[in-house]
């Protein structure tokens, strides 16, 4: 018994819910964002001058 709930606590650890992948797909997402963002920018202010 204890073996069998060993391996499915491990099959539950294992499995990545749809939701965590959507949040992390977007935090990625989010992150080239502020940073091309900043790029641009600081592209910008240096063309300005």
């Amino acid at each position: 018994m204890r073996k069998e709930n060993q391996e499915k606590k491990v099959k539950q650890h294992k499995n990545m819910d749809k939701g965590q992948v959507f949040v992390k797909i977007m935090a990625g997402v989010l992150a080239i964002l502020m940073i091309a963002g900043t790029a641009i920018s600081l592209v910008y202010a240096l063309i300005q001058r």
